[in-house]
């Protein structure tokens, strides 16, 4: 399986980037995993409901054009569905048994994602209503990914 992770913006925080590579390390194993940060739109002025706009545009453009074509578009939104662990896995199992391949994950900036990029995706994703910084949204993640590939091959994981 090839897994595309869309994130803006850069790891700034050196513990969030070595989780990072920890969890890509455990996921080689089970999948391709290409990481891919999109540049961060940097305000103009101060944060108006058209600034913010603005951004969510400007990011979601440049998120757009990375997506290959055929990618299952996987959109990590507080508004998504939340699953549990197994239930992630399962999904993720359904997608690769039905010959879904390529999976991306597209986690937004600060101000979220533009409705352009949650319509593009074939899912919205939520790991929970209360608001985390996007950057450690993509440890979550990898996390996530490298427990669903544990729990798709009934291997054991610490619960």
């Amino acid at each position: 399986m090839q897994l595309e992770i869309l994130a803006v913006g850069k790891l700034k925080e050196r513990y969030l980037k070595q989780g990072v590579e920890e969890c890509l390390k455990r996921l080689r194993p089970y999948a391709r995993v290409n990481v891919v940060e999109v540049p961060e739109e940097k305000p103009t002025g101060s944060l108006s409901a058209a600034e913010e706009t603005r951004i969510k545009e400007r990011e979601g453009e440049r998120i757009l054009t990375r997506l290959h074509p055929d990618t299952h578009v996987i959109a990590l939104a507080i508004e998504g569905d939340s699953l549990s662990s197994e239930e992630l896995a399962g999904y993720i199992n359904r997608l690769a048994t039905y010959g879904q391949s390529r999976l991306s994950f597209i986690i937004g900036g600060s101000v979220g994602l533009s409705p352009d990029v949650l319509d593009r995706a074939d899912r919205l994703l939520s790991f929970s209503k209360m608001t985390f910084p996007h950057q450690l949204i993509r440890l979550i993640l990898l996390e996530q990914l490298y427990r669903s590939f544990k729990i798709i091959r009934g291997e054991t994981y610490h619960k």
